[in-house]
């Protein structure tokens, strides 16, 4: 996006630094996710662990997507994406919950925890663009949607599991 797109941006009332500086804390907590989830699925035990891991997998490549729509759009904007990996942290909005429990439904708890946050994250950033920026929309709106399909994914293996440890 050139100069004149910003400026359009903010004649609507988008506070362009504030929308990259949120779309970058974003960026990190989808890097932090997709280590999160991807780890969890090497590390998994516990009942219906081929499942759960084949579903934190997929997640976590849906979250380097995520990570790749949100470095794009930051670029469009004029801002730059985080570039190192040790900001990370210091910028995420729902940080990192290593699975040193790796029990199944430990795993599956602490990301769908990391779901919630995210969709709360998007939730603000859509607040931000809405009536304004119809591409940070868009875009923000997909990944959303991702994330809610996400936590349901999650709540349903759990569920699975819990109802096998009843029986």
């Amino acid at each position: 996006m050139g100069t004149k797109g910003v400026q359009l941006l903010e004649a609507l009332g988008v506070d362009v630094n504030g929308l990259i500086e949120s779309l970058n804390k974003a960026l990190a907590d989808e890097w932090l996710a997709y280590y999160q989830y991807w780890v969890g699925a090497k590390v998994i035990k516990g009942p219906m662990k081929e499942e759960a891991a084949a579903e934190l997998i997929q997640h976590a490549t849906d979250e380097l997507r995520h990570a790749d729509m949100l470095a794009t759009r930051i670029l469009q904007l004029g801002g730059t994406p985080i570039l190192s990996p040790y900001n990370w942290e210091k910028m995420t909005n729902c940080g990192y919950d290593a699975p040193t429990d790796p029990f199944v439904k430990r795993v599956l708890e602490q990301n769908i925890k990391g779901e919630q946050c995210a969709i709360q994250t998007y939730n603000s950033i859509l607040s931000m663009v809405k009536d304004k920026d119809p591409i940070t929309y868009n875009i923000v709106l997909q990944i959303l949607t991702d994330e809610i399909e996400h936590e349901d994914d999650l709540q349903a293996v759990l569920e699975d599991i819990e109802l096998i440890q009843k029986k």
